[in-house]
């Protein structure tokens, strides 16, 4: 498995897992969970947590950019205006190109806004961003992210934060057919089944934050997610034998010398 890495940008990286930084009891508790995950893509959250000022504690004290890619996110943002601000801040703040769009359209379901986050992505191309963008599970809203620019695409499994796992998996499929960008499901992961459930369906890798930071023990949880994307990924790879309606002996019986 060591030739089969995942290429965003140009670049490759060991781990199909990406991690949020978010909903951790402390910044301590956030390294060690990312070290227990194997992430080397680490998202960040521009408008809630500090990376720029030396005034209070910052993440990157924990989170060594040396180390990881940070993913500048526009989490928070719930029109285009602010998301591009938010992206725009962030490479003057660090030189942060690559970044995770996230235009949302209420508090309450926090599903993506479709039409402000096609707008947003067509700037932030425009603008030499390198755009990695969260959307609902619609094959054409993927399509058009994909052929305006896009470098990957981020469907969700489920609600941000819902925990309910992939529930349109046919969605996510006929996605992945027709991409030619990196597919990552973005939200709802709730536990290590879940993320290898959207491996195997194909899907270039998988982000999350409260699958890990929500669980009773995330270090311990954050090891789990790690061990099941490469499982799912490797089952992906290796391809299922058919799903059959009735019993097939293991053992061949052709040729068994009758009693």
């Amino acid at each position: 498995m060591a030739e089969d890495k995942l290429v965003l940008a140009g670049k490759e990286f060991n781990s199909r897992l990406l991690v949020g930084t978010g909903k951790y009891k402390d910044f301590e508790e956030t390294k060690k969970a990312i070290e227990a995950s194997g992430a080397e893509i680490v998202t960040v959250a521009i408008r809630r947590v500090n990376i720029t000022s030396d005034k209070e504690e910052n993440l990157l004290d924990y989170v060594d950019p040396n180390k990881y890619t940070i993913l500048p996110n526009t989490a928070g943002c719930f029109n285009a205006e602010d998301a591009i601000r938010t992206c725009r801040l962030a490479r003057e703040a660090g030189g942060w190109d690559l970044v995770k769009l996230e235009v949302l359209g209420d508090t309450k379901t926090l599903f993506p806004d479709i039409p402000a986050t096609l707008e947003a992505a067509k700037v932030l191309v425009d603008e030499g961003f390198v755009v990695m963008a969260y959307t609902n599970d619609d094959p054409i809203t993927a399509k058009k992210l994909e052929d305006m620019g896009c470098a990957a695409v981020m469907p969700l499994g489920a609600p941000i934060g819902s925990g309910l796992g992939i529930r349109n998996p046919y969605n996510i499929k006929i996605i992945l057919e027709d991409a030619k960008v990196p597919i990552l499901v973005d939200a709802g992961v709730g536990t290590a089944s879940d993320a290898a459930i959207a491996m195997e369906l194909g899907c270039d890798g998988v982000l999350m934050n409260t699958g890990i930071a929500g669980a009773k023990d995330p270090i311990l949880m954050a090891s789990a997610m790690k061990k099941a994307v490469e499982a799912g990924r490797e089952a992906y790879l290796a391809g299922r034998m058919p799903r059959k309606l009735y019993a097939t002996a293991s053992s061949p019986i052709e040729g068994v010398i009758g009693m």
